[in-house]
């Protein structure tokens, strides 16, 4: 199979996705860039360190990361209140958001969990429901509907990646058909104005549905080859929130156009398709590796799917950023943690 922990393509890939993340948040705020930039040094220190420890200790750690990314979860309550949410922890002038930093922490403890106790047998199956529980039940609380979101797609696909039978997967899915009437209930206020404005934004042009109007409106003023760096209207004058996080593809294809759209999500497919080919290559005897590789790969996958989707309107805001190109240190180091265990997990196959 070669080293395909040093699969340079990968490595270029990556490089290029932060690049971008850089260069449009250069054209938007030099504090921005400047802040984004530090913290993807920091992300490469820690994408080196962890792509060269031994697959023996991150199997023993595991456990240990669960643990801890419980910890950091209960930890982030204690932190400030912004815009009604306790997602955030202040060490001084910096954010740094908990529910980022742990997904690392969860896919590998997820992936030794899954390897020692396989969910063919329904008696693991309610174990690992409850080890799932704990930490996406504390990310609703935040609450943060997108992260939990994401959580709940790493999961089911690792749970597949194990063994789970799909008749199950078919079964608690019409499960959640039935009881979805009352999670409704658990949601936020604001939660439920995007879903419910997310089939008629103009009901509410001014409130809930201003933010996907204001999204489809800088992707569709961006045409074909954009209005140029830094003249996107919607971004530079503040009519698009969070233009640097949430909106990020919006504010891209509106300076770059339909065609700059186009090349950031084909250079997604390509780090899709390079992901997969160890596991089509016939890595697949290492059990613990293939459920990491599966959950990192849908952690990426679904953040894409759900952030273009919102920024064009055939997905509810749910406020999700775009892996290594919106702005975020914890974001660009989570993905650099989980890259560096991923790479140092195949070095061991």
């Amino acid at each position: 199979m070669g080293r395909t922990t040093d699969d340079w393509i990968i490595t270029l890939l990556l490089v290029f996705l932060t690049s971008v993340g850089l260069f449009v948040l250069s054209t938007l705020s030099q504090a921005l860039f400047l802040q984004q930039f530090v913290f993807v040094i920091f992300a490469v220190v820690f994408f080196r360190l962890f792509s060269r420890i031994d697959g023996a200790v991150l199997w023993w750690f595991a456990p240990w990361g669960y643990i801890l990314s419980l910890i950091l979860l209960l930890v982030s309550f204690l932190g400030p209140e912004i815009r009604g949410a306790t997602r955030w922890i202040m060490i001084g002038t910096i954010q740094i958001q908990p529910s980022e930093l742990v997904k690392p922490l969860l896919l590998l403890a997820f992936s030794r969990f899954m390897t020692q106790f396989s969910p063919r047998q329904f008696k693991n199956v309610l174990l690992h429901m409850l080890l799932f529980a704990l930490p996406v039940l504390l990310v609703i609380r935040q609450p943060d509907l997108g992260t939990s979101i994401i959580y709940t797609s790493s999961w089911v696909a690792m749970m597949v990646a194990a063994g789970l039978p799909l008749w199950t997967l078919i079964l608690a899915g019409i499960g959640v058909g039935f009881i979805f009437p009352f999670l409704w209930n658990l949601l936020a206020p604001y939660q439920r104005d995007r879903l419910t404005t997310f089939l008629a934004p103009t009901l509410d042009p001014k409130g809930a549905g201003y933010n996907a109007l204001q999204s489809m409106i800088a992707v569709g003023s961006g045409q074909f080859f954009g209005r140029g760096l830094g003249r996107g209207t919607q971004s530079h004058l503040r009519f698009l929130p969070e233009h640097h996080t949430d909106f990020i593809f919006a504010t891209l294809v509106e300076e770059l156009g339909f065609f700059g759209g186009i090349a950031l999500l084909l250079s997604y497919f390509a780090l899709f398709v390079r992901m997969l080919m160890p596991l089509l290559r016939g890595f697949t005897d290492d059990l613990f590796a293939f459920i990491f590789s599966i959950g990192l790969f849908a952690v990426i996958m679904a953040q894409v799917f759900i952030h273009v989707g919102m920024n064009m309107g055939v997905l509810p805001i749910t406020g999700i950023t775009l892996p290594l190109v919106s702005y975020g240190g914890s974001s660009v180091i989570s993905i650099a943690i989980s890259f560096g265990i991923w790479f140092a997990l195949v070095r061991r196959r």
